[in-house]
C-alpha cells in the first residue's frame, strides 16, 4: 500500500479585513459610480467628451527594412520599351 498517494490538500488563504482595505473598497466604489455618472452625462449631452490623444509616429527602426529596388518588374519594363518604340516610330 506504499504505492498509494495521498490527495494533496489545498490551503485556503484567509482574507484579511483591515480598516484600510474597507476604505479602498469605498474609494473604488466611488470611482466606479463617478465614471458611470460621467458616461451618462456625456450621453445626455451635458458635457463634451474628451478629445482623443494625438497619434504619435513610432521612431523605432523596423527589423526588416524595405529595400530600394533599382529594377522594375518585367512587365513594367516591357511596357516602357513598347511605349518608347511607339514614340520613336511616330
Amino acid at each position: 500500500m506504499a504505492d498509494e498517494q495521498k490527495p494533496k490538500e489545498r490551503k485556503e488563504r484567509k482574507k484579511v479585513t483591515d480598516p484600510a482595505t474597507e476604505d479602498s473598497i469605498l474609494t473604488a466604489t466611488a470611482k466606479v459610480i463617478g465614471t458611470a455618472a460621467g458616461k451618462m452625462a456625456s450621453l445626455a449631452g451635458v458635457t463634451e467628451p474628451a478629445p482623443a490623444p494625438p497619434h504619435t509616429v513610432s521612431t523605432k527602426q523596423p527589423k526588416l527594412q524595405k529595400k530600394n529596388k533599382h529594377r522594375l518588374p518585367r512587365w513594367q519594363k516591357k511596357a516602357q520599351q513598347k511605349a518608347a518604340a511607339a514614340q520613336s516610330a511616330v
